[in-house]
């Protein structure tokens, strides 16, 4: 293979992904169904920019008509080549205190945010720090054995270490970064071997700790940290951090979850810690239990900011390329359900492959990069379509918005598939 190609990506093709899309000013008290606009270039006549794509195009209006309907209140971006198409703003940030959602705030990526992890660990790796064929043992201790001098570094990346975790206290209210660290330090270190390395894990949620832990042990410095300093100082994402619960109470560029009970009603899950979800699956996963997200996943971003997360991953900032090629590169085949923003696509992909903490898929013969996240009162994506140069951010901030269908509208308007 040509070594200036990247999963089939030219080179040139590589260095223009994304863009840095400018800041938008939101007016105070917008209706809750009105779309307030970011900033967002006209497309010249001959710039091969799908009408899709573009204001009044059909992913606006069809995301316009989510928002009419009650059904979607958040943000949508995306960017061609360093250029803001289309950035449209909907809902409020934080009923209570008036303040609408704009296109600098900042919502829960939940694990959306698990690349995050794998990109440190690469930039370890490429710094020659650690090797990612190391085991767990090599840098922790405290394992079992099997998990300890077998599962490897490369194995957790790809959510192949055949392990087991215990189901979190998902009931639990946590006070401080310190016990949240020490809770989930404990609780990766329950994880039992349930099948030989190289096994699917069905989302241990030891994959993510313990990468984060290895990062702690190398550098010396918190999970949280080092990804603040590292990746999202690195890549200009001002907006974007590790929030405590006190600051997602506070600060008022950080959209809160607001969450539907069994009543069809929705309410703030920061300020009612004492409320569950309906969905026996995620039943008491309020995200304002939390007091910090768990190292090693989450974390809250702008959608601007992913759009410099992506340009920063294409032209070296991040990851050296071959490194970034690493990140991206297909590792396993995916069953078509299998995995991430692609995986409930309504238009199958034509091949689907899990990647470092996220799948890429080829559809309609481009390669599509996706990462969502979601949890009660909160949805995310962020998609990077690497032979086009197209970044497509989907946040969101209340339950019923239908993530995996916004999703699919994004990529028919990006991709033109029919």
């Amino acid at each position: 293979m040509d070594s200036d190609a990247v999963g089939g990506v030219d080179r040139r093709r590589l260095l223009g992904w994304g863009g840095l899309a400018a800041a938008g000013v939101v007016a105070a008290g917008a209706p809750l169904v009105s779309a307030r606009p970011g900033r967002a270039d006209a497309a010249p006549a001959d710039s091969g920019v799908p009408p899709d794509t573009q204001p009044g195009g059909a992913y606006d209006r069809y995301v316009a008509k989510l928002a009419a309907e009650g059904r979607f209140s958040g943000v949508v971006l995306l960017s061609h080549r360093g250029r803001t198409v289309l950035s449209r703003s909907y809902g409020m940030a934080d009923k209570e205190k008036g303040i609408p959602n704009g296109e600098n705030t900042a919502f829960s990526l939940s694990s959306a945010g698990k690349p995050f992890h794998a990109i440190a660990i690469l930039q370890l790796a490429q710094r020659g720090q650690l090797k990612l064929s190391d085991t767990v043992g090599t840098h922790l201790k405290g394992y079992a054995k099997e998990i300890s001098e077998q599962v490897t570094i490369h194995h957790l990346l790809t959510g192949t270490s055949g392990m087991k975790t215990p189901d979190e206290d998902v009931q639990r209210i946590f006070q401080s970064r310190k016990e949240v660290h020490e809770f989930y330090e404990q609780w990766a270190r329950q994880a039992t071997p349930e099948a030989p390395p190289g096994t699917p894990s069905s989302h241990s949620g030891a994959e993510v700790a313990i990468p984060a832990q290895i990062i702690e042990a190398v550098t010396g410095t918190t999970y949280w940290d080092y990804v603040q300093e590292n990746i999202f100082k690195r890549c200009g994402m001002t907006g974007s951090g590790f929030y405590t619960r006190p600051q997602w109470l506070t600060d008022q560029h950080i959209a809160h979850p607001y969450m539907r009970l069994a009543d069809g009603s929705h309410v703030d899950a920061v300020r009612n810690l004492d409320k569950g979800s309906p969905d026996p699956y995620v039943l008491g996963k309020n995200p304002g239990r939390a007091f910090i997200d768990a190292p090693g996943d989450g974390g809250f971003a702008t959608a601007p900011d992913l759009v410099r997360f992506a340009r920063a991953l294409g032209d070296g900032t991040v990851l050296d390329r071959h490194y970034a090629e690493l990140f991206t590169g297909p590792k396993i085949p995916l069953a078509p359900e299998g995995g991430g923003g692609l995986a409930r696509r309504a238009a199958p992909a034509d091949a689907s492959f899990g990647a470092y903490q996220m799948p890429v898929s080829l559809v309609s013969g481009q390669w599509v990069w996706s990462r969502a996240g979601a949890n009660p009162g909160v949805g995310a994506n962020w998609t990077i379509y690497p032979d086009t140069g197209w970044v497509g951010v989907i946040l969101t901030n209340r339950d019923g918005a239908p993530l995996w269908e916004i999703i699919e509208q994004e990529t028919r308007a990006v991709i033109g598939q029919g």
